[in-house]
């Protein structure tokens, strides 16, 4: 009867071992992806934040729609020749597309940046405050307001 009990009591032991790794493995996955989706969110609003710190000037920054699509376009000039950096979502990826203005070059020329499922902007000229929202792929949304100094 003992070496039943025993055995018994082993198998316990090791369903509960088991039981508890399963478990801390699900938590581990779950940490891992919601860090993940942090982070690409993260990147996503900060990489488009310096790029408008880098280029903010004098009537530099607009959003355009184009396709429904959300565009952040930053003009820059350059030996008296301008040139835009378009900032957007296709695909599930951030693009960024520079081009000499009016070149003809549609969305589906951009480049991939990262991953990332929406990005929209809101601009009020009035007290030149640019809204960011980066929206994951896992439907997690990220905004940042950034105060525009040269406009």
């Amino acid at each position: 009867m003992s070496l039943i009990f025993s055995l018994l009591l082993l198998v316990v032991f090791l369903l509960s071992t088991i039981f508890l790794l399963l478990i801390g493995s699900q938590v581990y996955k779950n940490i891992r992806e919601r860090n993940s989706d942090s982070f690409y969110s993260d990147t996503a609003s900060n990489y488009i934040a310096n790029k408008i710190r880098q280029m903010d000037a004098q009537d530099a920054i607009e959003v355009r729609k184009e396709d429904g699509q959300d565009i952040l376009v930053i003009t820059t000039e350059q030996n008296k020749d301008k040139f835009e950096t378009w900032i957007y979502t296709k695909d599930g990826s951030l693009m960024e597309l520079y081009t000499p203005a009016n070149s003809g070059l549609t969305l589906k020329d951009g480049l991939p940046i990262l991953p990332c499922s929406n990005v929209s902007f809101t601009f009020d000229r009035g007290k030149n405050l640019l809204g960011i929202t980066v929206e994951t792929n896992k439907k997690t949304s990220h905004t940042i307001h950034l105060l525009l100094r040269s406009n």
